[in-house]
């Protein structure tokens, strides 16, 4: 069945409660985190799924206390210069940030476009990450666009948000999945998921693997995706 997925989004939730569990420090399990990406956009590629999105860091994720955000930023500068990133040039993935990410430190933003750059041609898979990121906000910023473009003049369309979102030019997700035992989407690709299907898995994020992509991808099933019909 994974063969009929064309986007898989994922909701990586559970870092903090992870170290809290562990006996680590909060930057420690936002670390575990991080490293489980590589994991589980192995594993995809392997399933042949062309479109990887990650909820990567919220809008809100900058009202959490400074120490954390800065932790946090510690993390993607980690992450963003780290083998990791050689490993999936190699391997011909296109890495995409999504999101309002121009807020960043201007050397996460110059590491960001650099990788964008980089990546631009690859063709083997798309792995979007969401930094920055609120549904409402993706929506708002495309309405934007169109108006720049001065068009619209007789009303705005489906079509044209479509196509002034973060990810146009991409299908829409067919499959997401929330790890860390929250059963909510948290505003995650709003305007795209509209039929996705939702799965929820009890693992916090560090802890989630191969097996458990696995299990989530034999639940879902296509045949039941009627799109409102």
């Amino acid at each position: 069945m994974t063969q009929k997925i064309k986007h898989l989004g994922i909701i990586m939730d559970g870092n903090r409660r992870w170290a809290k569990a562990m006996g680590k420090s909060q930057y420690d399990g936002h670390m575990a985190g991080a490293n489980n990406i590589e994991v589980i956009v192995e594993a995809v590629a392997d399933r042949k799924i062309p479109y990887l999105t990650f909820y990567s860091f919220s809008q809100e994720n900058w009202e959490r206390p400074e120490a954390e955000v800065n932790n946090l930023l510690k993390v993607f500068r980690v992450m963003l210069k780290s083998p990791v990133v050689e490993r999936f040039k190699k391997n011909n993935i296109r890495m995409n940030m999504i999101g309002d990410y121009l807020r960043f430190p201007k050397d996460i933003v110059e590491d960001i476009e650099k990788l964008h750059e980089d990546t631009r041609n690859n063709s083997a898979m798309t792995v979007n990450f969401a930094l920055g990121y609120g549904g409402r906000d993706e929506i708002v910023r495309s309405v934007n666009r169109i108006l720049a473009k001065n068009q619209g003049e007789t009303g705005i369309t489906a079509e044209m948000i479509a196509d002034n979102l973060d990810t146009a030019g991409q299908p829409d997700p067919d499959l997401l999945i929330r790890t860390g035992r929250v059963s909510r989407t948290s505003g995650f690709l709003l305007w795209q998921s509209i039929y996705a299907e939702l799965y929820f898995s009890n693992s916090l994020w560090p802890d989630f693997n191969e097996k458990e992509l696995q299990e989530a991808l034999n639940w879902y099933d296509p045949d039941q995706r009627r799109f409102g019909k």
